[in-house]
């Protein structure tokens, strides 16, 4: 059976995004997803060291809980770890990230075998002096080796010998290459032999030197496994904090990987919200190479995608459960993080596939119905089911699964459904807590947008899907015919009432662009009429202490003596008098006067108007009263502004009815019922009427139809949208 990541043709971006961690692992993390969230966007803002790639050490870990021997290799990979904590402890991390860091306790015997390794793993011999002397002591020997052995391949008495005068080694071994008779003139062991009958021989005059070399090797050797086992004992007595760091290096594994993977790619991170739905705006599934981005919301507990065959119905399935996937997992994915919003849901299903199995003797319909039983026992889950209506009769299956879906959602299920059967999108559009959504065909260029279409019910095209394919026209014209014109004409009807709903959205979007401009224009006038405001009165201010330094001034100036000089500035303050008494008449053009009870602003201070008496106000801000000059309030808004909203009521008249119903009627009694609702309507001068005949097989509606067709009064009549199950009639 196929995994949920299979099912959503995640598989390259998974294995994409594990390319970044230290070492393989499942990519679900443990815990509290908002305080994974909050690690990874702290990391997600600082440079740090690049992760060192280690193995799976689980097996290691239980040996040396049962304080066995580890080698120096495997010492070298838990040193590795260790070393990459202590090398974060020595930068500085933004929390909550620093103090994690910070917390974790590095016993200073375990960074004490951590000095003891070289960068390349191996042990440090300047740490170990014996280890010095021995390798020293290798190298000296492989030095002598070599030059006895090039001595020999120039003599003279092995010229005729040797096939060439290089050294070659042989598992691990110094040799030369000689042809055969090389006995008679040098004692030696063969090694080895070429296709072309050569020897690779070791001269016995080196054996001494290879003894050596053995010798110095055994002792290296015992020296790295007392200090291995020395190493595996220190391991041992801090087996805890071992198995510790090792979870934690896979813990900031998950998040180094997570913030690279999004710095590749320029992916985005989304947390899920606790609500339940889907918002997402410029989604890209990472499965496809160029795609066309998508912006659709699912806040309702069944979503319905019908539409043009090949036009990315399966897809739009996918994407809104892939991006619940990846949110669920802070995967980082393609999207506009600030307008998308994805709910937690506990599980993820996909009933995708055909389950038609000869193997298991199980039909498509029988296997359906099993991953359907499955659903009765989850709760809190989203559920994708492509083609809904497959392997079965349509009729019987669209009543079946309407009330599965009833009973189901009931669990709080969340579903997301394709379907090509009109039937089962009309026995659920009556539904508020079903959203419909039409994929959308391009009838100029012929063929798919890859786009789609809230609240609406979208055709199939399969005969033009067939002919896009390369079936020929006139088959596809003969199955036109079959076909019939009827069902032609309603899948036209259902196209341009898509069509029609389009264009209306596309006007009220146009319609509310240029209400918020409006409104963004009102608040800028108002802006500046404040700003005016506050200018004029600070002028008056302005020229009031003028006028009181003028006069005293002057007061002054005639107290010492009496002069023109004191008369000049007693005539300059009435100046400034008389402009700050202008100004202060300055009226506001249609100033509205504010009244008791009224939302004031006084400066920048916003609070109710008390009470007014005479030409100050008591006004009470912030449960401080303080009384006020009554010119210097502002009358301001009590309640929000609201959009403008029109509202269209149809009053019903006393007599005759707006609607009728012929459920269940014979022809003639349906057409005589017909004809005497019409008339009253006429008589009560109504412009609009429903009629309610149901879906059925069809006849009482072709019935009604043929009859109004033949109608005098009559100006048009077309299906109520929505609803195939009423015909609106206009007199």
């Amino acid at each position: 059976m196929k995994s949920i990541i299979q099912k959503l043709d995640l598989d390259n971006f998974i294995t994409a995004f594990k390319s970044f961690l230290a070492r393989d692992k499942a990519i679900e993390m443990l815990g509290d997803i908002n305080q994974h969230y909050r690690y990874i966007s702290a990391l997600s803002t600082v440079e740090y060291p690049a992760i060192k790639e280690v193995p799976n050490l689980d097996i290691e870990l239980n040996r040396i809980k049962k304080q066995g021997v580890l080698g120096l290799d495997e010492i070298y990979y838990f040193m590795t770890i260790v070393g990459y904590f202590n090398s974060l402890k020595a930068i500085s991390l933004p929390e909550p990230l620093g103090k994690w860091i910070r917390e974790i306790d590095i016993p200073s015997e375990i960074i004490d075998i951590l000095q003891y390794f070289t960068d390349e793993g191996k042990l440090n011999p300047q740490k170990e002096p014996e280890l010095l002397d021995i390798q020293r002591a290798i190298k000296m020997n492989r030095a002598s080796i070599k030059e006895s052995l090039y001595k020999m391949a120039h003599s003279s008495k092995l010229k005729d010998y040797l096939v060439d005068t290089q050294v070659h080694f042989l598992n691990g071994e110094e040799t030369l290459l000689v042809r055969g008779g090389f006995n008679r003139v040098l004692k030696a062991s063969v090694v080895g032999r070429t296709d072309g009958g050569f020897f690779y021989i070791l001269p016995q005059s080196i054996s001494h030197l290879k003894e050596k070399e053995s010798i110095l090797l055994s002792r290296e050797e015992e020296l790295i496994y007392r200090y291995c086992k020395t190493f595996s004992a220190t391991l041992s007595k801090y087996y805890l904090f071992i198995r510790f760091i090792n979870r934690e290096y896979d813990r900031f594994d998950n998040y180094q990987a997570r913030v690279e993977f999004a710095k590749a790619y320029d992916y985005q991170f989304i947390l899920p919200s606790k609500k339940k739905n889907i918002k997402l705006d410029s989604f890209c599934h990472p499965a496809i190479e160029n795609p066309v981005p998508i912006s659709i919301n699912l806040d309702k507990s069944i979503m319905l995608i019908t539409g043009v065959n090949a036009g990315g119905k399966t897809m739009l399935l996918k994407s809104l459960l892939s991006s619940v996937y990846m949110s669920k997992n802070l995967l980082p994915f393609r999207c506009n993080a600030q307008k998308t919003e994805i709910g937690h849901y506990k599980s993820i299903e996909a009933i995708i596939d055909d389950p038609q199995s000869v193997k298991n003797d199980i039909s498509t319909f029988a296997g359906r119905m099993v991953e359907f039983a499955k659903l009765f026992k989850k709760e809190s889950a989203i559920v994708g089911i492509d083609e809904i209506e497959l392997g079965t009769d349509s009729d019987e299956a669209a009543s079946l699964f309407r009330v599965m879906l009833d009973e189901l959602r009931a669990r709080d299920i969340t579903f997301i459904v394709t379907t090509h059967h009109k039937r089962l999108a009309s026995l659920m559009s009556g539904d508020n807590d079903v959203e419909l959504i039409a994929a959308l065909y391009d009838e100029a260029k012929r063929e798919p947008t890859y786009t789609f279409l809230q609240g609406s019910i979208g055709k199939s095209y399969a005969f033009e899907t067939a002919q896009r394919y390369g079936i020929p026209e006139h088959i596809v014209l003969k199955a036109k015919k079959v076909y019939g014109e009827d069902k032609e004409n309603l899948n036209e009807l259902i196209e341009k009432s898509t069509t029609l709903e389009r264009e209306m959205r596309l006007k009220i979007q146009k319609v509310d662009s240029e209400l918020k401009s409006i409104d963004r224009k009102k608040e800028e006038l108002k802006n500046i009429e404040e700003r005016l405001n506050e200018q004029h009165r600070k002028a008056v201010a302005t020229l009031e202490n003028r006028y009181n330094a003028a006069i005293k001034r002057a007061r002054e100036a005639i107290k010492v003596k009496e002069s023109t000089e004191g008369r000049r500035l007693l005539n300059d303050a009435h100046k400034h008098k008389e402009l700050s008494k202008r100004a202060k008449e300055v009226s506001q053009p249609q100033k509205v006067l504010p009244k008791v009870g009224d939302r004031v602003k006084y400066r920048s201070s916003k609070g109710e108007l008390l009470s007014i008496k005479g030409k100050e106000a008591t006004i009470e801000v912030d449960g401080l009263k303080m009384r006020v000059p009554l010119s210097n309030l502002k009358k301001i808004a009590s309640v929000p502004k609201v959009k403008p909203k029109t509202n269209i009521t149809v009053e019903k008249p006393n007599r005759g009815a707006i609607s009728i119903k012929l459920l269940g009627c014979f022809a003639d009694e349906a057409i005589e019922k017909l004809d005497k609702f019409l008339s009253d309507a006429l008589v009560n001068g109504f412009s609009e009427v429903e009629i309610i005949h149901g879906t059925g097989t069809g006849v009482l509606k072709n019935v009604i139809i043929d009859y109004l067709k033949t109608y005098p009064k009559l100006q048009s009549f077309y299906g109520k949208k929505g609803n195939l199950g009423i015909t609106i009639v206009k007199l």
